[in-house]
């Protein structure tokens, strides 16, 4: 038996689990010796951002062949896709916040430049970019960067999403996001900031107490159909909602960050699907953690601990906190 990097399918759910168990072998949390840092030999002395191909991958471009385990029923495939890291900057404890809004445009860009090309390969069905920030997000390398996976099968979430928006399309006549964007904005209460291009808001049904939306008020439906000052609000947006976060308690705030754009390969959807970008911020208070427990992961059956109008204010509040204050850091 080799270890596996493989996709085996879940026929209870129509969906298949990555099986990488390569990545048992990563580092966690080194003290010294960080690879992502100018100088390890792994990255260039000199870079602004950059994108570095996973060491530890789940998915790979010519994986090896599943292990032969399979059947009928519990159908194996090769784990066919790409892994890459992406470095936010060479400093070894910078956080996004921190960064200037030209520095994170540079991180857009670089974002959209990956998701394009990735999009080339027939073989990828949908890129999905994401970040996961703090012990508590089980990070195991505190230099600042994201990851991104092209995968070779659509994921369920994002499959639910896209047939969901279709069916509001298809009985409304409206793009669901756009609906959402509107009905927010009506409301306001759960508005935390909007800029030329962009609002961010804790939508009406989250999950997560601090679970903030950034949402582009056009029309869009992936990175690359921004222009360059839609990139440079979303750079704009991205440093005012983390600098939000980081003030709501004055700590380092942990969140999943993942961007919801349109699969790479397939069916056409731009009438009815829209970028935005999810946050999953696991704290329900500074020293207290919203776990997905029994009913959320047994069922599926979210449950928000909070107010979501409450936690709209309070993260509204450290957002003007942060526009009075400026960048600081919090460690």
């Amino acid at each position: 038996m080799i270890h596996p990097v493989e996709l085996r399918y879940n026929p209870l759910l129509d969906d298949w689990t990555m099986v990488a168990s390569n990545r048992k072998n990563r580092p966690n949390l080194p003290k010294t010796d960080c690879p992502f840092c100018p100088g390890s030999g792994k990255v260039p002395d000199d870079y602004d951002v950059y994108a570095y191909d996973n060491d530890f991958p789940a998915l790979m471009p010519d994986p090896p062949d599943p292990d032969p385990v399979g059947s009928s029923l519990y159908r194996t495939r090769k784990a066919v896709g790409k892994c890459e890291v992406i470095l936010y900057s060479p400093s070894h404890t910078a956080t996004l916040p921190e960064l200037s809004v030209d520095h994170i445009e540079k991180l857009v860009d670089l974002w959209t430049e990956r998701f394009v090309e990735l999009g080339k390969d027939p073989r990828h069905q949908y890129v999905l970019i994401f970040e996961n920030r703090g012990r508590e997000c089980g990070v195991t390398m505190f230099h600042p960067h994201g990851q991104i996976y092209a995968y070779s099968h659509m994921p369920l979430k994002i499959r639910t999403e896209l047939e969901n928006c279709r069916k509001h399309y298809e009985r409304k006549g409206s793009c669901l996001i756009c609906d959402m964007n509107r009905e927010e904005r009506a409301f306001g209460g759960r508005v935390i900031a909007e800029n030329d291009h962009f609002v961010a808001y804790l939508p009406f049904f989250t999950d997560y107490p601090y679970g903030v939306f950034i949402v582009s008020n056009r029309h869009k439906t992936a990175l690359s159909d921004f222009d360059r000052a839609e990139r440079r609000s979303l750079a704009d947006m991205l440093q005012k909602v983390t600098g939000a976060m980081d003030n709501l308690f004055h700590k380092l705030f942990p969140y999943m960050m993942v961007l919801h754009q349109r699969p790479v390969n397939g069916e056409d959807v731009e009438d009815y699907y829209h970028f935005h970008i999810e946050f999953y911020p696991p704290l329900r208070e500074a020293d207290k953690i919203k776990y997905y427990a029994s009913s959320e992961m047994g069922a599926w059956a979210a449950c928000n601990p909070h107010s979501v109008e409450e936690c709209a204010e309070q993260l509204r509040e450290a957002y003007h906190r942060f526009m009075r204050e400026g960048r600081r850091v919090f460690r």
